[in-house]
């Protein structure tokens, strides 16, 4: 009998202990609408191997690519309810939020990756991730998705005239819409994940994307011209709820935001490492690749200010000086 009671009592406790440790675990699910291979899930893989390590398990990352759980704005709204843990997207898109993050679709900002490192690495980077906290989202970091280019299923773009009518996808905010318009060419602001039926569709006849992602959603399949433009350049936000992220312990934290810096750095180098060999391979799937003359991407450049100065209003002129200033100074 004592010995049944003894067995009974051991089985217990593992059983508890068992529960203990799973309760002890936290999974995190981080977010993003890129397709699994894209330099960004890359990133986003080794971030849950690190946090994996780093924790001893207790904590565990799932990666959702291809925007599984919906679009960005409907992730955006998830991260502030505390029902999603993370996320990375486009820096630009959280302007709906904080009007200062327009800056980073400003056109032709950047002149080179090293320069966007700098800046978003930097005291100015950190100061526009600070002002998301009081819309319940916590800035870790930037990943990013590079330099854009701009590809349609019409007709080869070796001038700025030749996108006049085109109707373009645009990421859902007013600064894409806009400098569309001053193209000449027709605005269709849509979700990430509806980009490819659209353009099966004939819906819209272009897009504009770096060349990762234009490979990683198999855009070649329904887009037979590709200009290098490199019209902007995207910061990627590496966001988590506030609310998860004030459930976190102190160590917990430092786990999370270590294993950030860490696949950051790795990220960029899968990135970078990537974009000319996946030029290749867009063109091996059959997209016809221009390049702008110098004095095409000048007209390019003339036609964005207007757009860049009805913005710079918007954004607020703190944030634009202190954008000029940092990339003076990176210059120098």
């Amino acid at each position: 009998m004592k010995r049944l009671v003894l067995k009974t009592l051991v089985a217990a406790i593992c059983v508890t202990a068992f529960g203990l440790a799973q309760a002890q675990t936290k999974t995190l699910k981080f977010v993003n609408q890129n397709a699994k291979g894209h330099p960004i899930v890359l990133g986003m893989d080794k971030f849950a191997e690190i946090v994996e390590a780093k924790s001893g398990g207790k904590l565990k990352v799932t990666v959702y690519p291809g925007g599984a759980l919906g679009s960005d704005q409907a992730n955006v709204s998830a991260l502030q309810g505390g029902t999603l843990e993370m996320a990375s997207m486009n820096s630009g898109i959280f302007a709906s939020l904080v009007k200062d993050f327009a800056i980073y679709d400003f056109p032709f900002l950047f002149a080179n990756p090293a320069e966007a490192d700098a800046v978003v690495d930097g005291s100015f980077g950190k100061s526009l991730h600070a002002k998301l906290e009081e819309k319940g989202l916590v800035g870790l970091g930037y990943y990013e998705l590079g330099f854009r280019h701009i590809s349609n299923s019409k007709r080869p773009i070796n001038k700025v005239e030749d996108l006049a009518g085109l109707k373009l996808r645009v990421i859902p905010n007013p600064i894409n819409v806009d400098w569309v318009s001053a193209l000449g060419a027709n605005p269709t602001p849509l979700p990430f994940p509806e980009l490819y039926a659209a353009l099966e569709q004939k819906a819209v006849d272009g897009q504009e994307n770096p060349v990762a992602t234009i490979n990683g959603a198999k855009l070649f399949e329904v887009q037979k011209h590709l200009a290098l433009t490199s019209h902007q350049y995207n910061p990627q936000s590496i966001v988590i709820s506030k609310k998860v992220w004030d459930g976190l312990s102190a160590d917990e934290k430092k786990v999370v935001q270590d294993a950030v810096n860490e696949s950051i750095k790795f990220q960029r180098q899968q990135s970078r490492a990537l974009a000319s060999s996946l030029l290749d391979t867009l063109k091996k799937n059959g997209m016809q690749v221009t390049e702008l003359p110098a004095a095409e991407v000048a007209k390019l450049r003339e036609k964005m200010k207007p757009v860049i100065a009805k913005h710079s209003a918007t954004v607020g002129e703190a944030t634009v000086n202190a954008m000029m200033a940092e990339l003076a100074r990176i210059r120098k």
